[in-house]
């Protein structure tokens, strides 16, 4: 617009406003950033399965660096075929704290992980996850949620760890280091992909980050492979497409979005349902037990979910 002064010279002010704005309880846009980010957790509770799945082709490092690989390129070629301009220089650095966190951080120590630690037992890291990444948005955006959503956040996690502990046999496992480590860098790649989705289109922030990770990644992929002994399978294979397409470039394209339109902290409480998909994929697909309190802890966790939903965050 443009403002006149005394001597009636013009002057170009700007004005500069986020891509979004954050949808209160109840909007038409708030419920397609629900079911954005819903799609983004169905998406994100395959990951541990597919993992293990992957681990019987690759080495732990070779999974790491080719799923990056394979979803820099993929985001690569869109973000060359729209021909999307450079992110500003301001939002390079939190698109390195992504890429630390979601593309390069989680994947490895989560992966490190699921070596020795079965998939049940894993799952308690994305128990935390939502709590943490509350916690993590409030710090980094001073936006403070109401005391409401702290106690149905609360109530959810502790569900979902007792549950989860509990399926584990409730004893401390070495490869817990490497969770709690994978939860920390998580939470913070999935605030600054928060807010950055609120300037940048979710599919950009995530491609922009795996972009960032290209070099690095093709090198470690030529050096473990050369180290790792690869032993062809279809799960194997199926496992590596999945973690690199699906939960590492789609997954986290809907889940930005849709932290872009309900907020972060309205967001990260639906992955409180993420550990009991991933023990429902891990009875069909790795034919491990589910323990019969699981249908109790299901909808224990949805009245958290639908508590933090209905709270303005």
């Amino acid at each position: 617009m443009t403002a006149q002064d005394s001597a009636t010279h013009s002057t170009a002010i700007t004005v500069t406003v986020p891509a979004t704005a954050e949808a209160a309880p109840g909007d038409g846009s708030a419920r397609g950033g629900v079911l954005l980010a819903a799609l983004g957790v169905v998406a994100f509770s395959l990951t541990f399965p597919s993992t293990v799945w992957g681990l019987e082709s690759f080495g732990p490092w070779s999974l790491v660096c080719l799923r990056s690989v394979l979803a820099a390129l993929v985001a690569g070629g869109f973000l060359l075929a729209l021909r999307v301009p450079l992110p500003e220089r301001r939002h390079w650095g939190p698109l390195a704290v992504v890429a630390g966190g979601v593309v390069v951080g989680f994947p490895l120590l989560t992966t490190l992980a699921l070596r020795s630690s079965s998939t049940s037992h894993a799952t308690v890291v994305v128990g935390l996850l939502p709590l943490t990444t509350a916690v993590f948005a409030a710090v980094r955006t001073g936006r403070r949620p109401s005391r409401t959503f702290w106690l149905a956040a609360l109530a959810g996690a502790a569900v979902v760890i007792g549950f989860t502990v509990a399926e584990s046999g409730g004893e401390p496992q070495g490869p817990d280091l490497y969770l709690f480590a994978a939860l920390l860098v998580c939470a913070a790649g999935y605030t600054e992909g928060g807010r950055l989705a609120r300037w940048m289109p979710g599919w950009q922030v995530i491609g922009w980050a795996l972009v960032l990770c290209l070099p690095l990644a093709a090198v470690g992929s030529v050096l473990a492979l050369a180290q790792e002994p690869v032993r062809w399978s279809a799960q194997g294979v199926t496992g590596l497409v999945w973690v690199a397409l699906v939960s590492t470039f789609f997954g986290l394209y809907v889940w930005y979005r849709g932290m872009a339109a309900i907020g972060i902290p309205r967001a990260s409480q639906l992955q409180l349902a993420q550990p009991l998909l991933t023990l429902v994929w891990s009875v069909a697909l790795l034919g491990e037990t589910l323990a019969p309190a699981a249908p109790l802890a299901a909808v224990a966790v949805l009245v958290c979910i639908a508590v933090t939903q209905r709270t303005r965050a």
